[in-house]
């Protein structure tokens, strides 16, 4: 009776101390913000062909600058997590994402209109909160050295 029941503990025991991760860095989870799986709320921004038809080349052209050096202000503020455009088109008129930092979807809304292209129409929206990784945020720090060129 005693073997089974010491067969069993080790088994338990040994399958609790698996579960413990060995390279927790607790200091790093709190200035990530990371709950104890690691992971953090964020809002998922889906832009979407918007409403205005802008027939101006140069003013469109300007927004699409606008809209680039405002990616670049966010995730300089730390914001803006990840962005990017989509690469074919689709039957729901889904022109890229955002993922940003923001503790509220109001704050994430405002964070949205900084967005020249959302402000003008050229592009919609739409918010939901998200749950992942908390280490997102220190992908940015590697993109600089895998971008050769810059928009």
């Amino acid at each position: 009776m005693k073997l089974p029941f010491a067969f069993f503990s080790l088994i338990l025991f040994s399958s609790f101390t698996n579960a413990q991760n060995k390279e927790f860095d607790q200091k790093l989870a709190d200035s990530l913000g990371a709950d104890q799986y690691g992971m953090k709320t964020y809002y998922l921004v889906i832009l979407k062909k918007g409403k205005a038809e802008i027939t101006d080349k140069i003013k469109k052209s300007e927004l699409m600058k606008g809209h680039m050096e405002n990616i670049g202000k966010l995730a300089k503020a730390g914001k803006l997590i990840v962005a990017g455009p989509m690469q074919e088109k689709n039957e729901r008129d889904y022109s890229g994402i955002f993922i940003l930092d923001a503790k509220t979807k109001e704050e994430a809304e405002s964070l949205v209109l900084t967005d020249p292209s959302v402000k003008s129409g050229i592009f919609d929206v739409e918010i939901y909160k998200w749950y992942g990784s908390a280490a997102l945020p220190l992908y940015l720090k590697s993109h600089d050295k895998v971008t050769k060129t810059k928009f």
